[in-house]
């Protein structure tokens, strides 16, 4: 089944120092969240959903930041005493040695040094102070909760779930015959099967490099826009047809998926043509009935894209691409647009 998944989850980040910062493993972190929205609230990019008493991480952050200003200070000073030590030794060299004035210069540099590493610090703890709070990244609805209110919880736990309306997306399973065809698709069209008579245009997202082991399909991730007629939810099911242009080629042929070519026991290969009863119409999701017929054809030559056929076939003719081993001449089959295509 293809489902339509655009739902994100949305954790919350608690500060290292919760969960680190001891050899042994930390007890039951004492975090309560206090929830701002509850399920089916509308949020908007940056409004608040979740947080825990900040409480601790002002107090952490303006006690580094009171550090910071004294080191500052002191760093003042430690320049004023060595910009002294040296002005009096190039006046009186007898007056103060040499060794006081590295001394001062020594203690002007470590002041230094501490200065930019609270400076770190204090950015540290502003971060830790942030991760108090968690704000919705995009507007959206809260479509369940995972927590109560001053229950306690862990980093990384989910907090809410939040629905991302604006866009859906659709994962769809290709079979490493047609995967080479997915630079040339040039339209998608998708139909969820609640709303037969809404097609909605579709976009490749993301192409699995890898072949699931059972199946050997590659998994295709598209995206598409939210109609605005009906409202597409997480977990229906639909049907995604695409149209692909094959590149141009001076020898003459129909190229067809390398998987719908087979040999017979004489080593002639052949491919099985499906004759509809009438013809599908374009990027309808309805179910033709057609009648397998097993024919021979002279393959040219194996492309980028598939194998050339240069006799046997007819532009405009259906193949089918699954279930080759099955098939008998005679035997009645249900066309998918989806599944099976127009050469030319």
């Amino acid at each position: 089944m293809l489902n339509a998944r655009y739902i994100r989850i949305l954790l919350l980040l608690f500060p290292a120092g919760l969960l680190t910062g001891c050899e042994e493993p930390p007890p039951e972190a004492p975090i309560r969240p206090v929830l701002a929205t509850k399920a089916d609230d509308v949020v908007k990019a940056g409004d608040l959903i979740a947080q825990i008493d900040p409480t601790d991480y002002e107090v952490a952050l303006e006690n580094m930041e009171g550090r910071l200003d004294k080191a500052r200070a002191d760093l003042e000073f430690a320049k004023g005493e060595y910009a002294r030590a040296q002005r009096i030794f190039q006046k009186d060299p007898g007056a103060v040695s040499e060794t006081y004035v590295e001394q001062r210069q020594m203690e002007r540099d470590a002041t230094s040094g501490e200065v930019r590493t609270l400076a770190a610090s204090v950015e540290q703890a502003k971060l830790a102070l942030s991760y108090t709070t968690l704000k919705a990244p995009f507007e959206g609805t809260i479509v369940a909760t995972y927590v109560e209110n001053f229950e306690f919880v862990r980093a990384q736990q989910p907090i809410v779930r939040l629905l991302d309306k604006s866009q859906v997306e659709m994962v769809i399973d290709v079979p490493e015959g047609l995967i080479v065809l997915a630079p040339y698709v040039e339209k998608l069209e998708v139909v969820f099967d609640p709303f037969p008579d809404v097609t909605i245009e579709a976009k490749i997202f993301e192409i699995g490099r890898e072949a699931t082991e059972t199946t050997r399909t590659y998994p295709v991730t598209l995206r598409m826009e939210q109609p605005e007629n009906v409202t597409i939810l997480p977990g229906m099911a639909g049907m995604a047809t695409g149209y692909a242009r094959m590149p141009d080629d001076p020898t003459e042929g129909i190229s067809v998926p390398s998987q719908a070519v087979k040999s017979d026991q004489s080593g002639k290969e052949f491919v099985w043509v499906l004759k509809p009863e009438s013809e599908p119409e374009e990027g309808s999701a309805r179910r033709v009935k057609a009648v397998a017929e097993k024919r021979e054809v002279q393959v040219d030559k194996i492309t980028a894209v598939g194998i050339l056929i240069s006799s046997g076939l007819e532009s405009g003719e259906w193949i089918a691409t699954a279930g080759i081993n099955t098939l008998r001449d005679g035997q009645e089959v249900l066309l998918q647009p989806t599944y099976g295509e127009k050469r030319s």
